[in-house]
């Protein structure tokens, strides 16, 4: 039996491909624990879980809603100075509290919760690095002088809470990178690190009180959900209203369940059903296909049901998802900020039309099937466990 410390950020898309792991490490006789905010971890991880309580920055502060405006290095630069940086200082006196008290054989920190690599060095537990999105390995290729930046950023943030000698890049473990892809959508595993594993999706069920109106859609017409997760609702009414638009123009054969936590869509009826929030999984294996921000997680479990999408990213790593959707053949990408109705019923009628986009989308989500999702992912974390002094060679199947 082995102890194993998820070490997380308080944003739910990042949390949710851990729990499938964590279950199967459960499952396989292991001690599983989360470092993390509570009121974010607990509910998703369940009552009986094991969390860690660590500070994080206040996620209603305007000061980290981003200007769209923001773009490339600027942005990246804003994501480190107002949240990657106040977000590993606020945790990392919970993170050594938790490695205390747990004792943990294996450390699994997220790209986005640094506080996890840097203390993991710092005292000395083995660590993984668990990858939410492939776009780390691939956005920064070309922009040498933000690379150059965003080691020296780490560099003081590792005099302030980690291993001053260290060197590894607290983003990327050099002993275990698990990566919720595979190289049907991202590319040939050569272009990544040794240490890379590309296990597919780790979908797990989740607990959810949201009464969805099942009842209320056609089996005549198809299905699309229109979703831009759940980080993105104060500056999507512009998008959903035009989206909205869009599937009315269709309503004889198109319906649409359009998630909506901000309540800027007014009133349902004409192919429309909107919601606060559903129940995802359950819904996407009722639809045809998904209209999203590229947020990696939704493409994902998009693609494991074999939907096609027409994708609009709107930050951060979204373009590089987008793109990596795009080039795999199974969806269409339009602009966020200036997509109308037209467009994006031109981009539905495609992707819904078309056979190839359909093909292909199920082509990627037996990849990830093959890939072994939460099971090969909690191998992968054993045997890191079992031998913590080895190299990171040779690939675990």
């Amino acid at each position: 039996m082995s102890r194993f410390l998820f070490v997380v950020p308080p944003l739910v898309g990042h949390l949710n491909p851990t729990l499938g792991v964590a279950a199967e490490l459960v499952q396989r006789g292991h001690l599983v624990a989360w470092a993390g905010l509570p009121d974010v971890v607990r509910p998703l991880a369940g009552e009986r879980a094991t969390v860690f309580p660590c500070a994080a920055p206040p996620l209603d502060d305007p000061a980290l809603l981003r200007p769209l405006s923001l773009r490339g290095p600027a942005a990246l630069k804003f994501l480190w100075e107002r949240f990657l940086i106040p977000l590993a200082e606020a945790m990392a006196p919970g993170v050594s509290a938790a490695v205390t008290a747990f004792r943990p054989d294996v450390l699994i920190a997220d790209q986005q919760a640094v506080a996890g690599g840097l203390l993991a060095e710092r005292l000395q537990v083995p660590w993984a690095t668990s990858a939410t999105t492939s776009a780390g390995f691939t956005a920064l290729a070309g922009l040498p002088k933000v690379e150059e930046w965003i080691t020296e950023v780490i560099h003081a943030l590792r005099q302030r809470i980690g291993d001053p000698g260290s060197a590894v890049d607290p983003r990327l473990s050099d002993r275990l990178v698990l990566t919720f892809s595979s190289e049907a959508l991202v590319g040939p595993a050569e272009s990544f690190g040794d240490q890379v594993r590309f296990v597919g999706p780790s979908l797990a069920s989740r607990p959810s009180t949201v009464d969805f109106p099942w009842d209320r859609l056609d089996p005549r017409r198809a299905t699309v959900l229109i979703t831009l997760g759940t980080a993105n609702a104060e500056v999507g009414a512009r998008f959903l209203a035009e989206c909205a638009e869009a599937v009315r123009l269709r309503s004889d054969r198109l319906q649409a369940v359009v998630v909506d936590p901000s309540g800027t869509l007014r009133g349902d009826g004409e192919g429309l059903l909107v919601r606060p929030s559903v129940p995802q999984l359950a819904l996407l294996e009722r639809c045809d296909a998904v209209v999203c921000h590229g947020g990696h997680n939704t493409v994902c479990e998009a693609l494991w049901h074999g939907l096609p999408l027409v994708v609009a990213p709107i930050r951060d790593d979204q373009p590089t998802v987008a793109a990596q959707v795009v080039q795999a053949g199974a969806g269409l990408r339009v602009r966020f900020g200036r997509a109308t109705a037209v467009q994006l019923g031109t981009a539905l009628d495609s992707v819904l039309g078309e056979p190839g986009y359909r093909a292909a989308a199920e082509r990627v989500g037996r990849s990830f099937r093959a890939a072994g999702g939460a099971a090969a992912a909690a191998a992968h974390l054993e045997h890191l466990a079992a031998h913590p002094a080895a190299p990171a060679t040779g690939r675990l199947r």
